[in-house]
This record gives structure tokens, C-alpha cells and sequence, in this order.
């Protein structure tokens, strides 16, 4: 039946809008939204490279939007959109419209549970097309669930669906298989327990390579991030200026040993190599003289980070595989039950073949050292009182020394190799960690600048 044989009573489904209308509107849309990740640079255009319609009703059409986004003063990146269309919409959508035309109103489909349903059915059922939804095997998706967005949105949106599966969309597209999926999919044939099953993903082809748009897995319920738990205890023991007021470290050991059993089942699957500790070394050099121009203090104490770098290079071979390359407490959630480690995407200012690059399991313990660190001495910092905070600090140290002892007693447990044994390396990854997040708090932050440059100072002097 043609749109002129509708009675006028009946619902018909909004009109498309052409493409250049829709990239026109996305060029001013883009820079508002949380997960763009190119804030500060102008975007000069938007180029569609996808764009294919999912589904169809009277109320609603799903599309997926793959767009290259042209940056002033940068290189052009790829961003993925789930564009709802409707003929008018309901004051919740209306903060995410991103443009209206005659009849149809574009909006940000990942915050209507309508659109969200439509991707949970073609990742049950196996939609295929230029987007294509996979399951894996035996994983008996339900259909017919509803969905909702899960917390803040920042570089990816994660979509829960029906309490039963986590849906995370990569808005950045980075042209690959994303190690999100390849370690999960390695982890889930290990039959790991620490962390949560991979369900499913999306993918399409850019730039003639398969490349990851979405993942789904189990979503753990009833647990509560590391970082958070963390630092509620440090609030206890902050408060009472008592180091045993709280203990954490029953909790940092179980996460040791977590953390441990993960590299294990990587190994396992993906094997191990030898690598030269020089040029690990380097890699570290590298990140150091790259963050000189931004940190000026790290000059000061150069003569030092090099003895340390060149000391490490002494090491001659490390063992190498596969790691979870971004470990920190906010990468990890703790169950009734265990610790789960989730996000393996690795360091996000890597590209994916540096990502894959084999590394040392210690580039995680010394990730997770610094966010013990992180965990106290945040709160230190926020303290306005000069004396108080003098107070108080030794007692955040002491916190920090614990529970990273009682970590590495974990790791050491199930791994049968303490890390603290290859000391030198250990530093120069920590070192390495102080390095990124100094850059970091220098540009973002630097009311916090002390408490890695405090790292970087205790690690050249030991």
C-alpha cells in the first residue's frame, strides 16, 4: 500500500532525512556530546560511510550511522551513531534530538528503549546486512528485551538490556577487532571465572578490514566498582586517622589473586613470549621525553629516571603475552562472590596493534599500584586544611602500603612469582603509569599534578 492509500487516521513512518541534511546537523551536534573525543578541535565536516536502516515501523525507524568526522588540527576519526527517527517525540528523548525536519525528528537512538530493543532482537537473532550482529555459539540470546543507558557516558555507551546482558557501544571507531572482544572471547574459552562471558558483538567492514562497533556479555548485577570500594574506605580510615579503622586489604589480596588467574588463562590461550627488556625500556624513554614539554617538573628528576629506565634495561629477557594493558581499580567490580575484571580494551592513547603487542603481566600489577595510590591520595588532596592534610597524610601512605603489599601477596599466591621480586621492572612500569597520569593532570587537572609527580620522586629515589 503506497503512503497516499494511509486512511488519516493511521500511523505512518517518518519521512528519511537526506543525508546532507543529516551530516549538516551532526557537525554542530558532535562537540556537545561526552563521548566525542576530539573536544577542542573545530569539526569541519561529516562524511557518511554507513548508514543502513534496521528497522522500520509506523512510530519508529532504527538507523546505524558510521560517519568519518573532519577535524581542524587533527586527524580525522570515525565515530558510530544509532539514529532513532520518529514524527515527534516524548520530552525524555527530546535532550538527545539532534536535528527536526518536516515530519521526522532524529534523535539519538540509544536513549529510546524501543530503538534499544531492536539491536537486543538482531543480536539474538543474527541480523546481517553492512552491520552485522553474531553471537557466540550456544549463548541463546533472549529476544523482546528492553533496554536503558548505564551511568555516564564517556568514551563508549553502555546499554543495559533486560538486566540480563550489557550492550557496549564503541562511539570512537578504531578500524580492527577491537581486544576487547579477542581477549574475552580468549578468556571465555578458558573458561575464566573473573570475568563477565562474552555474549555477542557487532562489526562491519571499514576501510576493507573487519573492524568492532558493540560487544554484549553477561551483566554483572549486585556489584560495585573497585575504585568505589576503595575509596569508601579510605574515607573511614581518613576519618578516624585510624589505618585500621577499615581494612581493605583482605579485599586487595582477593583482587591479586584475580588479577593473577585472568593472566594465567590468557597465557594459556594466547601463549607467551621472550622480549627484550631494552626495548621495553625504550617504549618508557619514549613516553618520558614525549612529556617533558607538558611537565616541566620532570626535568628535574631526569638524570634519575634514566638510571632507573637503564637499570630495568638490565633485565635482559621478560616473559610477555597478552595483559589487560589499562588495569586500575576502576576496571575492576567486585561480586558477592569474586572480583570481575572488565574493559580490555587497553591504553586508549595506543593504536590497536599496540595493544596487541605482547607485554609484561607486571605493566597490570603497577597499573593497579598506582590506582591504590590514586585511591588515598585523591582524597588527600581535596583536603583545603594545610594541617590537616599534613595530618593525614601518612595515614593515606600507609593505606597505599598495605593493600598493595597485601595485592602482590595475592598475585603471588596463584601465580607462584612475586612482582616484587623483578623490582627494577616494576618500577619502570610504574614509573611509566606516573608518567602518563602527570601528563595527564597537567592538562585536565593540575590541582592533582602532586600526586603522581610524588610517585615519580619516591620511585628515583629507591
Amino acid at each position: 500500500m503506497s503512503t497516499e492509500e494511509h486512511s488519516i487516521d493511521e500511523p505512518v513512518a517518518p519521512p528519511p532525512l537526506d543525508d546532507d541534511a543529516l551530516t549538516s546537523a551532526l557537525v554542530a551536534w558532535l562537540p556537545d556530546q561526552r563521548w566525542f573525543s576530539a573536544k577542542g578541535h573545530t569539526v569541519t565536516a561529516v562524511r557518511v560511510l554507513t548508514r543502513e536502516t534496521l528497522a522500520t515501523t509506523a512510530e519508529l525507524t532504527v538507523e546505524h550511522l558510521l560517519a568519518k568526522v573532519d577535524l581542524d588540527g587533527a586527524e580525522s576519526q570515525i565515530f558510530q551513531i544509532p539514529l532513532g527517527i520518529r514524527s515527534s517525540v516524548s520530552e525524555d528523548l527530546d535532550p538527545w534530538v539532534i536535528t527536526r525536519a518536516p515530519g521526522a525528528i532524529v534523535f539519538d537512538a540509544l536513549r529510546d528503549p524501543d530503538a534499544i530493543s531492536v539491536y537486543s532482537d538482531l543480536l539474538a537473532t543474527g541480523g546481517t546486512g553492512d552491520v552485522r550482529f553474531l553471537a557466540m555459539p550456544g549463548s541463546d540470546l533472549q529476544t523482546g528485551l528492553r533496554g536503558r543507558v548505564l551511568g555516564a557516558e564517556q568514551s563508549n555507551t553502555s546499554v543495559i538490556l533486560g538486566d540480563h546482558y550489557l550492550l557496549k557501544i564503541f562511539r570512537r571507531v578504531t578500524v580492527g577487532i577491537n581486544p576487547d572482544v579477542e581477549l574475552h572471547r580468549a578468556l571465555g574459552q578458558a573458561g575464566c571465572e573473573n570475568v563477565a562471558p562474552l555474549r555477542g558483538w557487532m562489526e562491519a567492514d571499514i576501510e576493507h578490514s573487519e573492524t568492532t562497533l558493540a560487544m554484549a556479555q553477561d551483566f554483572v548485577a549486585g556489584s560495585t566498582e573497585g575504585w568505589t570500594t576503595a575509596q569508601a574506605t579510605v574515607q573511614d580510615v581518613l576519618a578516624t586517622g585510624d589505618v585500621a579503622a577499615s581494612d581493605f586489604t583482605a579485599e586487595a589480596r582477593e583482587l591479586g589473586k584475580a588479577v593473577a588467574s585472568v593472566h594465567a588463562d590468557l597465557a594459556r590461550v594466547l601463549g607467551t613470549s621472550l622480549a627484550p627488556a631494552p626495548d621495553t625500556t625504550a617504549d618508557i624513554s619514549a613516553r618520558v621525553q614525549s612529556a617533558l614539554p607538558v611537565v616541566a617538573e620532570l626535568e628535574d628528576h631526569l638524570p634519575r629516571i634514566q638510571a632507573l629506565i637503564e637499570e630495568a634495561a638490565g633485565a635482559g629477557g621478560i616473559d610477555t603475552q597478552r595483559i589487560h594493558g589499562d588495569l586500575h581499580l576502576g576496571q575492576v567490580l567486585r561480586t558477592p562472590e569474586r572480583w570481575v575484571l572488565i574493559d580490555f580494551e587497553g591504553e586508549p592513547s595506543k593504536s590497536f596493534e599496540e595493544r596487541r603487542t605482547p607485554d609484561s603481566p607486571l605493566r597490570d600489577v603497577a597499573g593497579m599500584i598506582r590506582s591504590f595510590d590514586y585511591a588515598a591520595m585523591s582524597r588527600i588532596v581535596e583536603i583545603e586544611d594545610a594541617q590537616e592534610r599534613e595530618r593525614l597524610e601518612p595515614v593515606a601512605r600507609e593505606w597505599v602500603e598495605r593493600n598493595v603489599s597485601a595485592f602482590c601477596d595475592g598475585y603471588t599466591e596463584v601465580s607462584g612469582n612475586d612482582p616484587r621480586s623483578s623490582w627494577a621492572l616494576l618500577r619502570a612500569y610504574e614509573l611509566d603509569k606516573a608518567v602518563y597520569e602527570a601528563v595527564y593532570e597537567a592538562r585536565n587537572r593540575p590541582t592533582w599534578l602532586s600526586i603522581p609527580m610524588h610517585a615519580v620522586a619516591r620511585l628515583v629515589s629507591e
